[in-house]
């Protein structure tokens, strides 16, 4: 039983994908009497938790029901006062939490406070699929830098393009579906310069089922060649777009792109390119919790080659189109010896129509 109102309460903490970043994904069921009689989920950073929802929503009194929670109740007051403070006064009798906060400042408080006044608490239930679903904010509230999701579309035979650059469409509709979902998942989208020279994108979530959440622009170049009429400075959308390069750049374009009201980040250069390593902490400290790699074959490869690269999504068309001279989704200088390719674990590989998926982890 405890599993299956988890259950929901995962069900339920998916209603907020999206919406919560750079905070967690959680769900919340209250059972009294082995009937549900109130639930709640996140909903938007910065509003009431799960737990509070579900206790605001009850449809008769909570007192001695069980509470499900995805993620331990909060112990500390941050834009909301305590969850575990507001359970222990709604009279709980017993909670059952999927998974331990990950935050190290607060991991097992929640806890403490409940069964110090004599609430009874269960963990672990279905932590592993929570675990899933929580990897951005894991990764996010333990190193303070953003979970980067490196993606690439790519022909049977390994090409993003043909030789002569023609690549609408290399993957299904179904697949760039897909895409738009993650656009609306992460805070942000990263391209290289490269692709605003050549496709001038808008880097815009397009749903067709909800309204999608844009994510924050995010364009690496060096040297500032990023045309000053690109579309992604002249769209309606309400996330901004940040130009990150170094002091290769001319000031007076820094002063122009400034105007347009972009936001300019400025790094070390690290072999003549962007500092990979300190953009990530800089974006850390922006709460920008997760970034979507859109990139060309440079880009990925600069990513990869960093390390900041925790999961890459590989979308393959059953299509063959040849071509020494084609582009593959990474570029640079590649990996020189075979025992130092850079290896993915916990493989899933899944289907888009006919598009085939594969999701890995860097090791």
């Amino acid at each position: 039983m405890d599993e299956k109102y988890m259950e929901r309460a995962i069900e339920l903490a998916q209603k907020g994908v999206g919406y919560t970043n750079p905070n967690p994904l959680v769900g919340a069921v209250i059972v009294k009497d082995n009937r549900i009689i109130g639930e709640g989920y996140h909903m938007s950073y910065g509003g009431p938790h799960a737990e509070v929802n579900a206790l605001n929503n009850a449809i008769e009194p909570v007192e001695d029901a069980t509470l499900y929670v995805t993620l331990e109740p909060c112990s500390h007051y941050g834009k909301t006062p305590p969850c575990a403070k507001a359970i222990v006064e709604h009279k709980i009798k017993r909670v059952v939490i999927g998974m331990i906060d990950p935050n190290p400042l607060v991991a097992g408080n929640g806890i403490k406070i409940l069964e110090d006044n004599g609430i009874e608490v269960i963990t672990g239930v279905l932590e592993n699929e929570i675990k899933s679903f929580s990897e951005i904010f894991i990764k996010y509230i333990t190193t303070k830098k953003p979970f980067c999701i490196l993606k690439t579309a790519m022909t049977l035979d390994g090409k993003i393009s043909t030789a002569s650059g023609d690549y609408k469409w290399i993957s299904n509709e179904a697949s760039r579906k897909y895409v738009h979902r993650l656009r609306h998942r992460v805070s942000a989208i990263m391209v290289g310069i490269g692709t605003i020279l050549n496709d001038d994108p808008r880097l815009t979530t397009r749903l067709d089922d909800i309204e999608g959440k844009d994510p924050v622009r995010i364009i690496i170049d060096t040297s500032c060649r990023i045309p000053l009429d690109s579309k992604v400075f002249n769209i309606n959308s309400n996330a901004k777009t940040i130009i990150v390069t170094t002091k290769k750049a001319p000031s007076e374009k820094i002063s122009q792109l400034m105007e347009k009201n972009v936001e300019i980040i400025m790094t070390p250069l690290k072999e003549d390119k962007v500092d990979m390593e300190c953009l990530m902490e800089r974006l850390g400290q922006e709460k920008i919790d997760s970034v979507l790699i859109e990139g060309g074959s440079t880009l990925n490869y600069s990513a990869l080659k960093s390390g900041i690269v925790d999961k890459v999504i590989s979308v393959i068309a059953p299509k063959i189109i040849g071509g020494a001279n084609a582009k593959t989704p990474v570029g640079g200088e590649g990996i020189q010896l075979l025992n130092d390719a850079i290896q993915l674990k916990n493989i899933k590989v899944s289907h888009l129509e006919e598009d085939i998926m594969i999701e890995g982890y860097v090791k």
